[in-house]
């Protein structure tokens, strides 16, 4: 979408006037973080969590920043106004800066690109099968821009007729590349806790009480996630998604559960009156 503006740097440019130098470090070496989230009907949704994880992820990767949270917001707004969609998704990004030798952080470029975004609520009752990956995220509670590993395998992914990824370190689950896992087992919820970014959603739903189901962060493996009774994943655009089937072998009936169902009402009622 050429008419679509881009934030860059202060300036609020039209996207295919929207530029950065090669010699930045997220060019040169990949080197940066970001953070999305959801606008909906022009309302950014939790922006004071995805700034508290933004800031977090900016002191870990040792991206000094000149701006704080109102100058940010400041940003934000002034793309929401520039561009009028009232659905979107939003991703800032903070990147390494202009290094002189390609290696040393130099003062980070700030980048702020909004895209239309429609929820689907019909990808619920699809829901998705995952493919089990070995592999162990570098700085796990830093959203960067790293998503190598889930890129190089998407041909694999369309050969084994999965919709995505789900990360584990030797058996122990950790998390898909976008998104957060939880298993459903005898109506207590598990999502676990170790070697994970914490997703936003992810919180939102560990804070919802339902009636003799516990909601609760803790470890556990692959062949607990087999033997589950429902499964699902969480993100910021999916919400709520069941995970019906891992490695080609159906989780529970290989149907959307009863559980999943009455937590992502509860999500998005959330969302909704926000």
């Amino acid at each position: 979408m050429g008419n679509t503006y881009t934030y860059v740097n202060g300036q609020l440019l039209l996207e295919n006037e929207a530029k950065l130098l090669v010699t930045d470090l997220a060019v040169q070496r990949g080197y940066g973080i970001f953070d999305f989230l959801k606008t909906v009907n022009g309302k950014p949704i939790f922006i004071e969590d995805y700034f508290n994880r933004f800031f977090n992820s900016a002191g870990e990767m040792n991206l000094e920043v000149d701006f704080d949270r109102t100058d940010l917001f400041t940003a934000v707004t002034s793309l929401l106004e520039k561009n009028n969609i009232a659905n979107s998704g939003l991703k800032i990004i903070l990147t390494g800066g202009y290094s002189e030798d390609g290696y040393q952080i130099a003062k980070p470029n700030l980048v702020i690109v909004q895209t239309p975004f429609e929820y689907n609520p019909t990808s619920f009752d699809k829901g998705l099968n995952l493919l089990s990956h070995n592999y162990q995220r570098q700085l796990s509670s830093v959203k960067t821009i790293d998503y190598l590993q889930a890129i190089r395998l998407q041909p694999l992914l369309k050969l084994k007729q999965a919709d995505d990824l789900l990360y584990h370190n030797h058996g122990d689950v950790r998390e898909c590349p976008r998104a957060n896992i939880f298993m459903i087992k005898n109506r207590q919820v598990f999502t676990p806790i170790s070697g994970i970014l914490r997703g936003i959603t992810r919180g939102k739903i560990l804070g919802i009480h339902l009636d003799g189901i516990e909601v609760k962060e803790q470890d556990f493996t692959l062949d607990d996630l087999a033997n589950a009774d429902e499964a699902f994943i969480s993100s910021s655009t999916k919400n709520i998604l069941p995970v019906l089937s891992l490695d080609g072998k159906p989780i529970g009936d290989g149907k959307p559960g009863k559980i999943t169902s009455v937590l992502n009402e509860k999500l998005l009622e959330m969302i909704k009156n926000y």
